[in-house]
C-alpha cells in the first residue's frame, strides 16, 4: 500500500512541543509528529503558542506531507517523529 494523508486534522501539544497529524498506510494508522523547532522558522518561541504552530504547519504541509513519506517509507513504523534533520 501507499501512504495517504486523507484528512487535514492537525493538532499541537505543548508539552512535548509538536505538532500531530495522521497518515494511513491501507487500513493502518500511523501517526507523526513534528517538532516545533521545525514549524519556528520565523516565529519568537517565547511568544509563539498553539495558533502560531499550526499556522506554520498549514503553511509548509505540502513539504511537511513529502517528507513524511519519505521518513515512513524508510522505516515503517506505525509512530514517527520529524525533526530538523529530516528537513535537510
Amino acid at each position: 500500500m501507499t501512504l495517504s494523508f486523507p484528512n487535514n486534522a492537525r493538532s499541537y501539544d505543548e508539552t512535548k512541543r509538536r505538532v500531530r497529524f495522521t497518515g494511513y498506510d491501507g487500513m493502518f494508522e500511523v501517526k507523526f509528529f513534528v517538532a516545533a523547532d521545525v514549524l519556528s522558522k520565523n516565529l519568537v518561541a517565547r511568544t509563539s503558542g498553539e495558533r502560531d504552530y499550526l499556522d506554520a504547519f498549514d503553511r509548509m504541509r505540502v513539504k511537511i506531507l513529502d517528507v513524511a513519506q519519505r521518513a515512513y517509507n524508510s522505516k515503517r513504523q506505525s509512530t514517527v517523529l520529524l525533526d530538523l534533520s529530516n528537513f535537510r
